[in-house]
């Protein structure tokens, strides 16, 4: 099951503030997908912590009060970018602008913008916009790489964005605030649940095959076949579901890398009896590359993987 590294505000802050190091469990991005047109909201300037709005009727979204003014989003073209704007300024522009929310940050009224290009598996960046006093309005981006960034935690007198991690991957986490701008709190390495091991693996519980990098066996034995290629290998799983059984007891998930789906395409099997997992990985070469070699594995994991990588993502 996936795993929020998100687990409130306040502990978010009391973890990170001490720390330059810190372990986290991944989370899939599934959650970073830019919501429907009619869950987008449009809402009146908060004045406390933080203000959710209402969903629009339509993709039309309400102009925002804000600081003396209007935050607006609108779409010039049919079928152009959107443009957020502040009293006709233009702050950001993409396929997907949707406001989020104003919250507190010490005595600043900031404003929560999603923007992104949309897409399978691939959230938006955050634009911050604040105006300080005497001053004209601001904004900053946050885009920790190119799926997007974080949701960003609230805490009195800061924002904290932390990393979706990946097996292998290691991010900073980012802290945000009107006075000290954007700046790097600490550290994150993925790390899988300690004590975890191969009678512990239970693929019904998995959304995304992903997940069984959180069982501490699966994880040191994918370590040892991938080494550095581990964070490419779950990278080209994002996009992809549920797993399947083959015949002999092991099962299987493939997926694709977002955006890229019949471009770079993955493959996972994990045989939880024999202790083995395979993974393969197709790109632009005519055939896959696979940890252990594809003549090593079994007649039915060979023959999933060419279902797989034959049918697409």
């Amino acid at each position: 099951m996936t795993r929020s590294l998100l687990a409130g505000a306040s502990a978010l802050v009391l973890m990170l503030l001490p720390t330059t190091s810190t372990y986290a469990q991944t989370q899939t991005p599934a959650a970073r997908q830019t919501p429907a047109a009619g869950d987008q909201p449009a809402t009146d300037q908060g004045s406390s912590s933080t203000t959710d709005a209402a969903p629009a009727d339509d993709d039309k979204q309400a102009p925002i009060p804000f600081e003396g003014g209007q935050l607006t989003i609108t779409q010039p073209e049919q079928d152009g970018e959107k443009v957020l704007a502040y009293d006709g300024k233009k702050l950001a522009s993409n396929y997907d602008v949707y406001f989020d929310k104003i919250v507190k940050i010490g005595d600043v009224n900031v404003a929560l913008v999603d923007v992104g290009d949309g897409g399978n598996q691939c959230g938006p960046a955050k634009v911050i916009v604040w105006k300080p006093e005497g001053g004209t309005i601001q904004t900053t981006t946050v885009e920790q790489d190119e799926c997007g960034a974080p949701p960003a935690a609230v805490s009195d007198n800061a924002l904290y964005f932390v990393p979706y991690l990946l097996p292998g991957e290691s991010k900073p986490a980012l802290k945000w605030s009107p006075t000290d701008g954007l700046t790097t709190s600490g550290n994150l390495s993925y790390m899988p649940e300690p004590g975890t091991d191969w009678k512990d693996v239970d693929p019904a519980k998995y959304q995304n095959i992903i997940d069984a990098f959180h069982n501490e066996a699966v994880y040191k034995a994918a370590e040892t076949l991938l080494g550095k290629d581990m964070p490419d290998m779950a990278t080209s799983l994002l996009v992809g579901g549920g797993t399947e059984k083959t015949a002999s007891g092991a099962f299987y998930a493939s997926g694709c890398v977002p955006h890229d789906c019949g471009g770079n395409d993955g493959f996972m099997a994990v045989d939880p009896a024999k202790h083995t997992l395979y993974f393969a990985r197709r790109g632009d070469k005519p055939e896959p590359d696979a940890w252990p070699a594809v003549k090593t594995w079994p007649a039915d994991v060979k023959e999933a993987l060419d279902k797989a990588m034959s049918s697409g993502n």
